[in-house]
């Protein structure tokens, strides 16, 4: 089998019910940047992004048949979870953790809507 040509993730979509909330939640609690907020028809396309980052999330009203909250398990990446967890914290948002993990120290949170992430520092960083 030949082998596929794909190198990297772009987007990931997460579902939320309001858009200026979401971003809102993803710049003061997270430290994300605007990478993309054009209008085009009834629609937005809103993506954030860790500063330096490469994969991008867009923040996108539910399609059809679909809710908001949906998105469950991203795991995010940090240097220093505990300003992390203090930072999503200081705006409000609840945090388990963090706590010891065989592979570093791992905490976990939702957005406004519920989409749940996983924010992990590995050992050594």
């Amino acid at each position: 089998m030949d082998r596929m040509a794909i190198t990297s993730i772009q987007t990931i979509t997460v579902l939320v019910s309001d858009q200026d909330r979401a971003l809102a939640f993803y710049r003061a609690g997270l430290g994300f940047e605007v990478r993309a907020d054009n209008e085009f028809g009834d629609a937005r396309w809103l993506t954030v992004a860790p500063v330096g980052g490469q994969t991008e999330l867009v923040l996108h009203l539910p399609f059809p048949g679909m809710t908001a909250g949906a998105l469950q398990g991203t795991v995010l990446t940090t240097d220093d979870i505990d300003a992390a967890c203090a930072r999503l914290t200081e705006v409000g948002t609840p945090v388990d953790g963090p706590d010891e993990v065989p592979w570093g120290r791992q905490a976990t949170f939702a957005d406004p809507d519920g989409n749940g992430f996983v924010l992990v520092q590995h050992h050594g960083e």
